[in-house]
C-alpha cells in the first residue's frame, strides 16, 4: 500500500468514525450535560460525578460507547496525521524548505504520542463512567487530554503551514 492510499483510507476512516462520535456526543448533551470533551477535562472526582449525574443513564451509556469507539478513532486519526506530517516533511525536503523539513522530523511522532495519550485518557474515563478510579481517573484523563490536545495542535499547525507554503509556491 502506498502512503497516499493509506493517507486517504485513514482520512476516510477518521471522518466516518468521527461522525459516529459526534452523534454520541449529541446524545450526551441532549441528556443534559456537556459533551465528551467536558468530561475529558473534568479533572476531579466531584466534577466527573456532576457530569455523570447530569447525563443520567442515557448520557453515561452514550459516553461509554463513545469511549470504546474512540479506540478505533485514535488509530485512524493518529495514522492520518502521522502520514500527513510525514508527507509535509518530505515535500519540504524536496522543495528545499530546510526549517520546515527540520520541524517535520520532530513533528512526525507527535500524533502517535497524542493517540497514546488518548488511549490512556479513555482508560481513565471508562473507569470514571463505571464509578471506579476515585480522584485518580478523572485527573489522569484530564492530564492526558491536555497533552493530546497540545500535541494535536502542534501537528495540525505544522501540516497547515506546509499546505500554505505549497499553495504559495504554486502561485509564485
Amino acid at each position: 500500500m502506498t502512503r497516499k492510499r493509506a493517507l486517504i483510507g485513514s482520512g476516510i476512516a477518521s471522518l466516518a468514525i468521527g461522525a459516529v462520535l459526534l452523534v454520541l456526543d449529541a446524545r450526551m448533551m441532549d441528556a443534559g450535560g456537556p459533551g465528551i470533551i467536558g468530561f475529558e477535562l473534568a479533572g476531579s472526582e466531584e466534577r466527573a460525578a456532576e457530569i455523570l449525574a447530569d447525563w443520567g443513564d442515557e448520557g453515561a451509556d452514550a459516553a461509554r460507547a463513545s469511549l470504546w469507539i474512540d479506540y478505533a478513532y485514535l488509530i485512524a486519526y493518529g495514522t492520518f496525521l502521522v502520514l500527513a506530517a510525514w508527507a509535509t516533511r518530505d515535500l519540504a525536503r524536496i522543495r528545499g524548505w530546510r526549517r520546515m523539513a527540520a520541524w517535520g522530523t520532530a513533528v512526525i511522532p507527535l500524533p502517535a504520542a497524542a493517540a497514546a495519550f488518548d488511549a490512556i485518557e479513555d482508560v481513565g474515563l471508562l473507569l470514571a463512567v463505571g464509578g471506579h478510579g476515585g480522584a485518580f481517573a478523572p485527573r489522569l484523563a484530564q492530564v492526558c487530554a491536555s497533552l493530546k490536545f497540545a500535541l494535536l495542535a502542534v501537528t495540525i499547525a505544522y501540516i497547515l503551514a506546509g499546505l500554505l507554503l505549497r499553495v504559495g509556491a504554486r502561485r509564485a
